[in-house]
């Protein structure tokens, strides 16, 4: 364990989230009382716990960042979370949709909080679409990757990699985002349809140009090994991670007002649980949890495939967002227990 102030201890890279959370409840709690305060908490709760899977994913590609790239995503990146997605997104979906202007929708938000939920429910098909086709890429473009060399689940993933070519993923996707906007249940096809090609192309390119500019730095550079990414290249994996935030925080923002109308508890409750989600990809790079724990990007990618599932069900049916998260974190407890026996059994072949 590292001294108490380096930078890699737990309770440095924990202490600002933990500051601002204290300081967060406190301010609800004098202000706003005890019922708000425990709104605001199980929020927090259901934020951490729901997005630890985003934690994993955030983990892998930071890790690959320049040290000033990392920077940018711990402070920059935060304030696009917390205040860009928690807060400003919602108001531009529900300006976009009911055809409102800026202060129309803040009224709506600060004065009839009920209506404004049903216009940001109104919008619910879009969203779903947008971000259920983006995470099922991201899932497909990791289980279809046969460079892979490492496999939790074999019987599921081996079939998988042999079938992976460059363009599988997004031909499949594009299948199935076809097969859901012609269903003929569906009373929202042409929306179901522009923002699912939207999700496919929106990763497409952000990843694609990340992955690029990546190859590039490395033939600058004269490498032949991965390399710590800067530049356009560090820019564009900032821009993805970024985006991925979005896609994981869709279904959260619409989710808690099943738990409270007031945006103001909703951002507080919301932007802290990013907050942790920041604090807990930093310990994951900095420990080197994915190394130790050799699956837990595979159940990430199941947790997320999931989701995705979730998220395009929505479309036509209503899914407790609960139903997901409870699933996803069973799913990455299990694939941390795989990784912990496969480690044992190592160490006891070569001991």
């Amino acid at each position: 364990m590292p001294p108490i102030f380096h930078a890699d201890h737990p309770l440095r890279i924990f202490f600002f989230s933990g500051l601002i959370t204290i300081s967060a409840l406190v301010y609800v709690g004098v202000e706003l009382g005890t019922a708000a305060l425990l709104v605001a908490t199980i929020l927090i709760l259901v934020e951490v716990m729901f997005s630890f899977d985003n934690a994993i994913i955030n983990a892998k590609v930071l890790a690959t960042m320049s040290k000033f790239w990392q920077t940018m995503f711990i402070t920059i990146g935060i304030l696009i979370a917390v205040v860009g997605m928690r807060l400003v997104f919602p108001i531009l979906i529900v300006m976009i949709t009911a055809g409102l202007g800026a202060g129309e929708v803040i009224d709506l938000a600060l004065n009839q909080p009920q209506l404004y939920s049903e216009r940001l429910e109104d919008s619910k098909v879009s969203i779903s679409s947008f971000g259920g086709m983006f995470l099922l890429m991201l899932c497909l473009h990791f289980f279809f990757d046969p460079s892979r060399k490492i496999r939790w689940i074999s019987v599921i993933e081996r079939p998988l990699q042999r079938l992976g070519k460059w363009w599988t993923y997004a031909l499949t996707s594009f299948v199935i985002l076809l097969a859901l906007s012609l269903a003929p249940f569906n009373d929202h096809q042409t929306d179901t349809l522009f923002a699912g090609i939207l999700g496919i192309v929106t990763y497409i390119t952000v990843h694609g140009l990340a992955e690029l500019f990546t190859r590039k730095q490395m033939m600058d550079e004269g490498s032949s090994k991965a390399v710590v990414r800067t530049g356009m290249a560090g820019f564009m994996s900032f821009l993805y991670l970024e985006v991925l935030d979005a896609s994981f925080s869709f279904d959260s923002v619409i989710g808690a007002f099943a738990i409270t109308q007031d945006v103001v508890l909703i951002a507080i409750g919301l932007g802290i649980g990013a907050l942790w989600v920041r604090s807990l990809t930093i310990f994951m790079v900095r420990k080197k949890v994915l190394h130790a724990y050799r699956y837990l990007e595979h159940g990430a990618h199941y947790t997320i495939g999931i989701l995705a599932a979730f998220l395009l069900s929505g479309i036509f049916i209503h899914i407790p967002e609960a139903v997901a998260g409870v699933t996803g974190l069973i799913i990455v407890g299990l694939s941390i227990a795989s990784s912990i026996r496969a480690s044992r059994r190592d160490r006891g072949v070569t001991s």
